[in-house]
């Protein structure tokens, strides 16, 4: 991918369950947001349904809703993520929060063919699709996987997540895909392309933190965000200047 083209979907994988995940997913939308983009945000991670914290209020339908029922559009399971004022862009959430059977039911193929769909007309929507998807073991994550334009790792600063980033790097050429990027969290990893640093600010409360100044934290944020759409992002009013500085990376 060359610099001067736009990544629209991207799937953020788990090497592992608690890698951060969800929170980096969290925090690069707002990011990216922060800069003028539209964001949707879809989650792939079933089992945990970690994004359904972030949205306040009753989520109905949810993503798993959508999957197991063709008649509803993406439009009525999206939410927006409250972000501070002064921000240009807008993030829009579509958790999956479901009893065991409905989220049984979406992981069926048919239903991740549908997801498939789902997040091409995310695309068509937004400037920017973002997949929260868990380690790859489940129908819904390979299609995230197969349907995203670039696939960024997740995995913690730690011995045991540089063991899963190998791991993760067979199952995605098992389903006929690849990495363009590893994000470790935590702390740098000799095995990462970008690294996030440890923040103080880790309950879902706090987030988005990247929007509340110019720490390591949201630097660390940032760079993700410009590696993984592989563009330069240029400021946007008084919050531009969040990605102004790393625009240009660009993963492997």
């Amino acid at each position: 991918m060359s610099q001067s083209e736009s990544t629209d979907a991207v799937a953020f994988v788990g090497a592992a369950g608690g890698a951060g995940t969800t929170r980096t997913v969290v925090e690069v939308a707002a990011a990216l947001a922060a800069d003028g983009r539209s964001v949707a945000v879809l989650d792939a991670a079933f089992a945990t349904q970690g994004l359904a914290q972030y949205v306040p209020g009753a989520i109905d339908p949810d993503l798993t809703a959508l999957l197991v029922d063709d008649g509803r559009a993406l439009s009525a399971g999206v939410r927006p993520l409250e972000l501070d004022s002064q921000v240009d862009g807008e993030v829009a959430v579509c958790p999956a929060y479901a009893p065991f059977e409905r989220l049984a039911r979406a992981k069926s193929v048919d239903a991740a063919q549908r997801f498939e769909s789902l997040i091409a007309s995310a695309a068509s929507q937004f400037d920017h699709v973002i997949c929260d998807v868990p380690p790859i073991a489940s129908n819904q994550a390979v299609a995230a996987v197969n349907a995203a334009e670039r696939v960024a790792v997740v995995a913690p600063a730690t011995e045991r997540g540089t063991e899963t980033v190998q791991q993760t790097h067979e199952r995605l050429a098992d389903v006929g895909t690849d990495a363009d990027l590893v994000v470790s969290t935590r702390g740098e990893s000799e095995t990462a392309d970008v690294s996030i640093p440890e923040t103080d600010a880790t309950s879902v409360a706090s987030a988005p933190t990247c929007l509340d100044g110019g720490d390591a934290f949201t630097e660390g944020i940032a760079r993700v965000a410009a590696a993984v759409t592989g563009r330069s992002i240029e400021p946007s009013g008084e919050r531009g200047g969040l990605l102004d500085s790393v625009g240009g990376l660009i993963g492997r």
